[in-house]
């Protein structure tokens, strides 16, 4: 699986205006994470103190079932917000900081 990719694009928002591909890329992650479950599990996984946490970790927290769960983080992990690592039967998600960078820089951090 191909994992999507934002090249640094352009100044901030606030900065100059977006070409029409800019807009869409950035559009793209931005409607990715307007998910409230999704926010809440990139926001677990960068909190984790290790950098990455197991997917079976993740239920309890959400009280969510664990397809719903593991749905939500292919979802991320389809937008190269998370990384998958399979190890054996358990799926561990680490955060992209490149790709979280890009977008902080969008908004001008």
């Amino acid at each position: 699986m191909e994992v999507r990719r934002i090249e640094p694009c352009c100044a901030p928002i606030t900065d100059e205006a977006l070409s029409a591909e800019q807009s869409q890329e950035l559009a793209r992650a931005f409607k990715v994470l307007s998910d409230p479950v999704r926010l809440r599990l990139l926001s677990l996984a960068t909190a984790a103190p290790t950098g990455e946490i197991r997917a079976a970790d993740l239920v309890a927290p959400l009280g969510r079932s664990q397809p719903t769960v593991s749905h939500h983080l292919s979802v991320l992990a389809d937008a190269g917000l998370l990384l998958r690592d399979q190890r054996g039967r358990e799926a561990w998600f680490r955060p992209v900081q490149e790709r979280l960078a890009v977008l902080r820089a969008a908004l001008g951090e």
